[in-house]
This record gives structure tokens, C-alpha cells and sequence, in this order.
């Protein structure tokens, strides 16, 4: 009775392995795609092509223009007010939109930094400009940092 039960489960083992097998087969059939091959057409404006010659040569001319060095910028604000923040920063930029604030957030505080001065001395003039027109009730520090210059700011053309 013993070898009839080994023989059993012989044949029980394997069937199960033959079942796993199957099982295993199946998980790997290849499913085609329904899909049909065809041809795609595209049918695209021409004056997008001149659009993007125009901000391609519009862009490099923008690169070229502008140089880092430096130079001088304003601390205006710095704050953990951001509505007073945004309310300086308008009035900056409607006052003076020829220059640029740049606004960073170093937590807690919000920062208001303003202008690209290549000297220091019209740095320091237009931190007086901005005092007496009371823009910025705190104090106004001038910093040295690396800057925007624009050949058309610089006293020297081949620079």
C-alpha cells in the first residue's frame, strides 16, 4: 500500500507541475495589435515657421545683449509680510519699470532686491530717490552682487 500511495502522489505531482506549466504558457501567448498601420498627415501654417525663425533671432539677439558682472543691486525689503511685499514691489516696478526687482523667498523672510547698477554711487543715488519718495519706510542697503549689464548702460562700448 505504500508503493500505491508513492505512485499516487507521483501522479498527483505531476499533474500539479503539469498544470503550473500550462498555466505558465498561457501568461506568455503573444497578443498582436489591433491596431492598423496608416499614414499620418499634418497639416501646419506656415507663418508658425516664421514665428519661430522671428523668436529664435529675437531670443539670441536678447542673449547676446546681456552680460553678467559686477556690479550693484538694492535691498529693498525683507519681510514675512507678503502683501506688503507685493505692494512695494508694484509700486517699484510702476515707478521705475526701466529697472528690475527681483524677489526671493529665504524662509521665513520674503526679499525685495532692485536695480542693476554697475557703480556704487548710482546705487546709492537711487536709494534716496526711493527714501524721499517713500516707497520703503526700513532701510535700503546697497549690496555688491553679480548683475545685468546691458551694452547700452555701459560707459564703455567695447565692453
Amino acid at each position: 500500500m505504500v508503493f500505491a500511495k508513492n505512485i499516487n502522489m507521483k501522479k498527483l505531482a505531476g499533474l500539479v507541475l503539469l498544470g503550473l506549466t500550462a498555466l505558465g504558457l498561457k501568461a506568455q501567448t503573444v497578443v498582436m495589435d489591433t491596431a492598423v498601420s496608416g499614414k499620418i498627415t499634418v497639416i501646419k501654417d506656415d507663418r508658425l515657421n516664421t514665428l519661430e525663425k522671428k523668436e529664435t533671432a529675437f531670443n539670441e539677439a536678447l542673449a547676446m545683449a546681456t552680460k553678467i558682472g559686477k556690479g550693484y543691486r538694492l535691498i529693498v525689503l525683507s519681510t514675512n509680510d507678503r502683501p506688503l511685499a507685493m505692494k512695494v514691489r508694484g509700486q517699484l516696478l510702476q515707478r521705475y519699470p526701466e529697472q528690475k526687482v527681483y524677489m526671493s523667498f529665504q524662509p521665513p523672510y520674503i526679499k525685495l532686491k532692485f536695480g542693476n547698477y554697475v557703480e556704487k554711487e548710482e546705487a546709492e543715488n537711487m536709494k534716496k530717490e526711493i527714501l524721499k519718495n517713500k516707497i520703503v519706510s526700513g532701510n535700503i542697503y546697497v549690496v555688491p552682487e553679480k548683475i545685468e549689464i546691458k551694452p547700452d548702460k555701459n560707459k564703455d562700448p567695447e565692453q
